[in-house]
């Protein structure tokens, strides 16, 4: 019998000891590689944007914020630069609205981080008190030193 059919045979022969063991003891069964992977934490999920379309990505981690179409405004100022106002975005999480005054007012407005690093971005208006900033609301801003241009852009 080679080294192979040996190492078979003291594993078989140890399975056997642990099933005829006490109960007390841990099993040493086919069974629980199955309980080990149910207990591994799954990875989040992202949104990956269509390759066809310029996107936006976290500079930290890669992933995709926003697509190129739900820009709104290129003009606006975050605590650490410029920063773009969008429509939408993907793969963000958002924070609990606190009332803040900002350059144009005061705002309800929500911090927002890539669901992937945690990283804070930006932030969304929750509630804008004047009447000319009401089409801020349920938009999000990130700022420049966050992201990255990716796919498409020239």
């Amino acid at each position: 019998m080679g080294a192979a059919g040996r190492g078979a045979d003291r594993r078989a022969a140890r399975v056997q000891q642990s099933r005829s063991s006490s109960s007390a003891s841990p099993e040493l069964s086919e069974e629980r590689p199955a309980e080990m992977v149910k207990m591994t934490k799954s990875k989040t999920f992202q949104a990956y944007l269509p390759n066809c379309h310029r996107t936006y990505s976290c500079i930290h981690c890669r992933a995709h914020l926003a697509n190129h179409d739900e820009l709104i405004s290129k003009s606006f100022q975050g605590s650490q630069g410029r920063a773009y106002l969008f429509n939408s975005v993907v793969n963000v999480g958002c924070g609990p609205a606190e009332e803040r005054v900002l350059l144009t007012g005061l705002h309800a407005v929500a911090d927002i981080y890539c669901e992937n690093c945690k990283t804070t971005l930006g932030w969304k208006y929750e509630h804008a008190f004047e009447s000319s900033q009401k089409y801020k609301e349920g938009k999000f801003i990130i700022e420049l030193a966050h992201m990255i241009k990716d796919n498409g852009w020239e």
